[in-house]
């Protein structure tokens, strides 16, 4: 006789479902985002990566270390949260030019003028990692579902 509420919620994309049944017996779904609690945790450790990645640019000087890096980075951070993949490019990517800056603040070795534009290069290995780490996570969730 009262209505009826059930809250689904999907382990790997986000959504909430949420199915609510009238009087008679009719079901209505909607689809929501929900937030996810720990998120920060997941940007907190996609900005350690881009200061370890810009602080080992600067420091090992070599272009493909770096990408192989940034590669790497991303390519965890996409299969850890595989939902908008390029927020893991722009948030690696981003403390390399800062790292890079606050070496030539800081240090009296000065990174090079090509080192610091080099270091805005970085962004497309890290586009390569998040959306292959992403498809990689969806393609393992999809086969542990027997689809």
């Amino acid at each position: 006789m009262g209505e009826g509420f059930i809250n689904i919620r999907s382990r790997f994309q986000g959504f909430r479902v949420s199915k609510f049944s009238d009087r008679n017996g009719v079901t209505n779904s909607t689809t929501q985002e929900l937030p996810a609690k720990h998120e920060w945790l997941f940007y907190v450790l996609g900005a350690v990566c881009g200061i370890a990645t810009g602080y080992a640019d600067v420091v090992v000087d070599d272009l493909l270390f770096t990408a192989l890096l940034v590669l790497s980075s991303c390519i965890l951070l996409g299969m850890l949260r595989p939902r908008w993949p390029w927020r893991w490019v722009l948030t690696v990517g981003a403390f390399i030019p800062i790292t890079e800056f606050a070496a030539y603040m800081i240090r009296t070795v000065k990174p090079t003028r090509a080192q610091v534009y080099g270091s805005f290069l970085a962004f497309l290995p890290g586009v390569a990692g998040a959306y292959g780490g992403a498809v990689v996570r969806r393609a393992m969730d999809n086969l542990r579902q027997g689809k």
